[in-house]
């Protein structure tokens, strides 16, 4: 009796222990090495703050180029994002931004862009290059004028993942801002490039 009761003590002890070495799983670190396109699923977030210059490039008055007036020709820019994946590879998001412009008569054009965002990634080794758009709508301000009206914006940017909550790189966008008014002859599409210092927060 005494032999079969230490063999079930033996037997229990040794099963608790088997079990308890499943359960207890080892901390996974990420091997760079094998950083692949799947990294991302649906329900991961980035937040992404953005700071750098804007170019006013063209603009056009019913088919007609015009002088921009921004002297110099940059000014600054910069914008708070957040993205939402669909899946490994697409994501949504919303975007608020800020770009100033200084003219040649030693005054300042203040644009707010508040957006929609949507696009794709690739990724490849430690290197993310998402293409993104955005559109929405923007709020000028020249002096005593202001101006409420729509705005586009397509681009793209590089960014090298630093460490698993942080990525860093470099954002280049072509950006639609169109003036309409009720007056069309008035009416003037302005283009810009924004290129931009961005860093992303994943979590």
């Amino acid at each position: 009796m005494q032999r079969a009761t230490a063999c079930f003590i033996i037997l229990f002890l040794g099963l608790s222990v088997f079990l308890y070495a499943q359960d207890d799983s080892p901390s996974v670190e990420i091997d760079w090495d094998d950083y692949a396109s799947d990294l991302y699923v649906r329900g991961d977030q980035v937040f992404i703050i953005s700071l750098g210059t804007v170019f006013p490039t063209i603009f056009i008055n019913n088919g007609k180029l015009l002088d921009h007036n921004f002297s110099p020709p940059v000014g600054g820019a910069g914008s708070l994002a957040y993205s939402y994946f669909l899946n490994s590879m697409f994501f949504i998001g919303g975007e608020l931004g800020g770009m100033f412009l200084p003219t040649l008569g030693a005054n300042t054009v203040f644009i707010i862009p508040l957006g929609f965002t949507g696009g794709m990634q690739f990724i490849v080794q430690r290197f993310e290059f998402p293409i993104s758009f955005a559109i929405g709508m923007n709020w000028h301000t020249y002096l005593d004028k202001g101006y409420y009206g729509l705005y586009a914006k397509l681009g793209g940017a590089a960014y090298f993942r630093a460490t698993t909550e942080w990525s860093f790189g470099l954002s280049s966008y072509w950006g639609w801002f169109p003036q309409w008014t009720n007056e069309p002859s008035k009416n003037v599409d302005g283009n810009f490039i924004f290129l931009t210092l961005s860093a992303r927060y994943h979590f």
